[in-house]
């Protein structure tokens, strides 16, 4: 939310579907375990209200990016992306409109959403970083970005998933654990109790 606020408050901001999809994404991944389940849309709903933006766009752009991404491959969608015009359509064309656009604002959120697009258009892709750390030059070139400070953004949000899904784990095996003692004491007296009746 802090982001998204010092990000709107820009003057050079302009709301797109790329950055969009990187503020679903990071929602949806770092919210995925928040209980109750149902409490997820109406935070999301707010976040995106206190920027006064507004929350069915979002999500309806990330849906359509991730769609288009869908009938890419990464090698397909990086090569477009270094020839096409920038009057060509679809994701082609919002990426060629950045590329375009000398007073674009980067921010984390939007290197999210190329991450994002990779992902769907090749998730192996993402999972080597020989390959990844080659698109994402290739996409930093095409869009007139640093390249280094968007592999450090998505280093840093890769490991901060890392963590959170680390800290998961832990949190499962100590409620596994708890559960466990509560039957076992559940059992231990039930046995008690039955014994005492016997012992009558």
């Amino acid at each position: 939310m802090v982001e998204m606020h010092l990000h709107s408050v820009n003057a050079d901001y302009r709301y797109e579907p790329i950055y969009a999809l990187g503020v679903v994404t990071t929602f949806d991944r770092f919210m995925q375990s928040y209980r109750p389940d149902s409490d997820r849309h109406s935070i999301f709903n707010a976040i995106c209200k206190s920027v006064e933006d507004d929350p069915q766009k979002y999500l309806n752009d990330a849906a359509q990016m991730r769609n288009e991404a869908s009938s890419f491959t990464a090698n397909d969608f990086l090569e477009q992306i270094k020839q096409s015009s920038p009057d060509s359509g679809g994701l082609i064309g919002t990426v060629r409109a950045i590329a375009g656009n000398p007073k674009f604002k980067y921010c984390r959120l939007f290197a999210v959403g190329l991450y994002s697009l990779l992902e769907t258009m090749d998730e192996e892709l993402t999972k080597d970083s020989k390959r990844l750390n080659s698109a994402l030059q290739t996409l930093s070139e095409a869009l007139h970005l640093d390249g280094d400070k968007m592999q450090k953004d998505l280093e840093l949000y890769r490991s901060n998933l890392e963590k959170m899904i680390q800290a998961q784990i832990v949190l499962e095996d100590i409620i596994k654990a708890d559960r466990k003692k509560k039957e076992e004491r559940a059992r231990a007296k039930a046995d008690a109790a039955i014994a005492s009746t016997q012992e009558g």
